[in-house]
């Protein structure tokens, strides 16, 4: 277990509700891309399989990975999910990032 990153419990909820649907097992597994409009972005999707060399954590029964690569830039961070009039999404609160965009989904560093 890792407290490099934390899945918060609306978060935990959501990919539970979406893996249930899905018939897949409550792994979520987050990743960083260089691209998006500040020049990192966040990807996000049910995992198939925990490589051994992922940081894991876990929150209510739901798992969340992250690669070795990916963790040195989101280090620290909250994965959320909110809900709001402009829409739904899963959030990361991310001490690491020097900007974002208005989107949400990309920063840099």
């Amino acid at each position: 277990m890792s407290q490099d990153i934390t899945l918060m419990p609306n978060a935990a909820k959501r990919v539970a509700a979406i893996a249930d649907k899905q018939g897949q097992d409550a792994v979520l597994r987050l990743s960083v891309e260089g691209g998006g409009c500040s020049g990192f972005q966040y990807r996000f999707g049910l995992a198939d399989t925990i490589d051994e060399d992922d940081i894991v954590t876990t929150e209510s029964g739901v798992t969340l990975v992250v690669d070795s690569i990916s963790i040195d830039l989101v280090r620290g961070c909250a994965v959320d999910f909110v809900e709001s009039l402009g829409g739904s999404a899963f959030q990361v609160q991310n001490p690491n990032a020097a900007n974002g965009c208005g989107c949400g989904s990309s920063f840099s560093v």
